[in-house]
């Protein structure tokens, strides 16, 4: 959201022609849904701000990462539910809804609801939205994609992760788009090692999304996580050799890229939310919460039935795997 920030730089194109009956038009956002008084809320659930970066940087105890993995459980399992209520005729208000009512259930606050204003529980961003996308009573149609972004604030801590899902049957390119925005975040992953840079988790990404004719967005970012929203670092998922932030044992932050079919430039909706691009084409995005470690990376929004792939491990020259780009559970 707010700090999934920034920067300019060189862009990529693929040719592929805009499916334009399916491209997304505004609807109409219902009222904001209820948080019952027993869930503990984050302090701009009542204020309708942000965070206080300057308090952000507070490094969490092995406590508080044990209850960290607990928080991105609870978010893989919201997360999980609402991409198999994912199908042609559903609006992304009944989504909102079911993020919502799950959060409740683990005892958790939707963490994106009322952060500086945003009138939802998630974010749900449709075709050639890139993120930040507000649910509203349009209803999805045979041939969308749609990135279903959960955020849950549970035992003081933020965990965060999203997938973007076919509905229905989706033409080839729709498809390539997802596999590449899936094996670019997990390239991204693979690339942190222990004292190793922020900018290198970008110039895998990128150098993936660039030989396969995509672009990456660069005016969101991924960030630190846990007692806060966002966080710093903030992790571009394009190169930048100016960054030189070290990446250290203990860090917790997101990977996210966000792929294009076509430039990698963004415009932004009346709304001041819904981030979407300049040249229409259709964008992707997956994301994992992880935490580094002395010995790789741990990735704390994995499916409990996957192993980790990285702990020990980091494989720069990770070729492309099987992904599951052709089902709704895709991860």
């Amino acid at each position: 959201m707010e700090q999934d920030r920034f920067t300019e730089g060189s862009q990529a194109s693929i040719n592929v022609p805009i499916a334009l009956k399916h491209l997304v038009s505004k609807g109409r956002v219902s009222p904001v849904r209820v948080i019952p008084a027993h869930i503990k809320c984050p302090d701009y659930a009542e204020t309708g701000g942000g965070e206080q970066e300057s308090s952000a940087k507070v490094k969490l105890s092995d406590q508080e990462i044990e209850q960290m993995r607990y928080t991105c459980h609870a978010a893989r399992r919201v997360l999980d539910k609402a991409t198999k209520a994912v199908r042609p005729g559903v609006t992304t208000d009944y989504l909102d809804a079911v993020v919502h009512e799950a959060c409740v259930a683990k005892g958790g606050y939707p963490s994106p609801l009322n952060y500086n204003g945003f009138p939802k529980s998630v974010c749900t961003s449709v075709n050639e939205v890139i993120c930040h996308g507000i649910p509203d009573d349009r209803p999805l149609e045979n041939g969308d994609i749609v990135n279903i972004d959960v955020t849950i604030f549970l035992n003081g801590l933020h965990g965060d992760c999203s997938e973007t899902i076919p509905v229905g049957r989706i033409d080839q390119a729709s498809q390539y788009l997802l596999t590449v925005a899936y094996e670019s975040m997990m390239r991204g992953i693979a690339a942190i090692r222990p004292n190793g840079l922020i900018r290198d988790i970008g110039r895998a990404s990128e150098t993936y999304v660039k030989e396969h004719s995509c672009s990456v967005v660069r005016a969101y970012c991924g960030h630190g996580i846990g007692k806060h929203f966002h966080s710093s670092p903030t992790v571009p998922h394009f190169y930048n050799p100016n960054e030189h932030t070290k990446i250290k044992p203990g860090m917790i932050f997101t990977v996210e890229p966000m792929i294009n079919m076509g430039v990698w430039k963004h415009t932004i909706w009346k709304d001041g939310w819904t981030a979407v691009t300049s040249d229409l084409q259709r964008s992707a995005q997956f994301e994992h919460t992880v935490l580094v470690t002395q010995s790789g990376v741990d990735i704390l929004t994995l499916p409990e039935q996957q192993s980790q792939p990285f702990l020990g491990q980091n494989n720069k020259n990770r070729p492309l795997g099987k992904s599951c780009a052709n089902s709704k559970s895709m991860v």
